[in-house]
């Protein structure tokens, strides 16, 4: 098999959870346990710093990453879900995992991996640890993939836990109180591991303390350190809610430096500034164009879409247009709540099972003051808003990460550079 083939044969045979949602997700971590034991328990090879949360764990695993690298390590890192191509939920120091590891690991392991019919989560994580440890990483960023009690990460026996923040998510798998969420993501908590706390509600944060003492887990507020250990940091990624996460990070190097790992404040400035470059990230209020701007951002929550709301209320522009698009299962009427009545929306779906159609999103959001039409796709509707732009106007293209995925994609042909 060539990759192309490979990855064909990896969706087919394990769903996505971004493609399909529910049908997709295994609960328990038998066939990880399973895996990890086939491989040799893989993650005991290198050190492990593990990133649960709501919003802002792909930021902040990505920032982190970005200054143990210029720190000098060798920096493995695993992200949840790719934009563009798959192997960029795998990295070691910012490359991405080589096609032919892909191809080799499915056909070398498929005959054990087939009887168990792990999910594509299960397989993906086994695949990266193994890659880590093959390529001799010193220390792994591993973002959770959903939840954290039960996610195929949580085999790990991390430094350092980070859980960044509850709001509504996932509530079919996760619960539907921000106690009971709260309760999922403190699963990654470990016996006697710090965990820093990114933002608490006076629900949550009784949750983080009972199952911090439980573990005796010394525990850090992020919200509460006042301390300036690494000052004028110049933040690459603008969105308002990287200044929560910018807290978050700074508390958990703090702790960092405490265990041993040498990181000085040029290595904190150069990874916060050019974190981008280092990790390949994207789709954080990233700009594709000028004149008229055109930024898009993954959020696709209440809690992440009450930032991007507040963060469009500033923009100074003639006229905002705004593409949007959701999942089926997020609460969409939540979301388009917190929206700019005033802007131009084009609505429409991206390419996975689990988009919102777009004459319904279109229907609803239309009954909630929000004015616009329907489009098939994301190409469709933002040449539309461009067409419609003035240089002075600005576009928002959001509501998902397939969205942000579908627009990235194709942005030669939508002429963004």
């Amino acid at each position: 098999m060539d990759y192309k083939n490979t990855l064909s044969y990896l969706y087919n045979s394990a769903p996505l959870f971004q493609q399909i949602g529910s049908a997709a997700y295994k609960e328990g971590l038998e066939n990880t346990l399973a895996l990890d034991k086939h491989f040799g328990h893989p993650h005991t090879k290198f050190k492990t710093i593990h990133i649960a949360g709501t919003n802002g764990k792909g930021s902040c695993s990505h920032t982190i990453a970005a200054i143990l690298q210029e720190a000098g390590y060798k920096v493995g890192l695993y992200t949840s879900p790719h934009l563009t191509d798959f192997k960029e939920r795998i990295r070691v120091n910012g490359e991405t995992i080589a096609e032919q590891y892909v191809i080799d690991f499915v056909e070398r392991e498929r005959i054990f991996f087939e009887p168990l019919s792990p999910s594509f989560f299960e397989l993906t994580t086994a695949m990266a640890f193994c890659y880590f440890a093959h390529m001799q990483v010193d220390v792994a960023v591993i973002e959770v993939g959903l939840g954290g009690r039960l996610d195929c990460t949580n085999i790990i026996r991390p430094d350092l836990c980070i859980i960044t923040n509850i709001s509504y998510d996932h509530t079919q798998f996760l619960g539907n109180t921000l106690p009971e969420i709260a309760a999922e993501k403190a699963g990654i908590i470990k016996e006697y591991t710090p965990v820093v706390i990114g933002e608490t509600t006076p629900e949550t944060r009784p949750v983080f303390l009972d199952k911090a003492s439980q573990m005796h887990a010394p525990i850090y507020f992020a919200e509460e350190n006042n301390r300036e250990d690494f000052p004028c940091i110049e933040n690459e990624l603008k969105g308002l809610y990287q200044q929560k996460n910018q807290r978050t990070i700074v508390t958990a190097l703090t702790i960092l430096k405490n265990l041993g790992y040498r990181i000085d404040t040029s290595c904190v400035r150069n990874g916060f500034a050019h974190v981008c470059e280092l990790t390949g990230l994207m789709g954080r209020w990233q700009k594709l164009q000028d004149a008229p701007t055109l930024i898009c951002d993954t959020g696709h929550n209440v809690g992440g879409i009450k930032y991007i709301a507040e963060q469009l209320a500033q923009q100074v522009c003639r006229q905002m247009h705004i593409v949007f698009g959701m999942v089926n299962d997020k609460d969409v009427r939540g979301v388009l709540s917190l929206l700019p009545k005033t802007a131009s929306y084009y609505f429409t779906k991206a390419s996975v099972k689990r988009a919102l159609d777009e004459d319904t999103l279109c229907h609803i959001a239309n009954g909630m003051g929000l004015h616009g039409s329907p489009y098939p796709d994301v190409v469709s509707a933002v040449k539309a808003a461009k067409q419609k732009s003035l240089p002075e106007d600005f576009i928002f293209v959001g509501g998902s990460s397939f969205i942000v995925a579908d627009l990235l994609t194709h942005r030669d042909a939508l002429d963004l550079h």
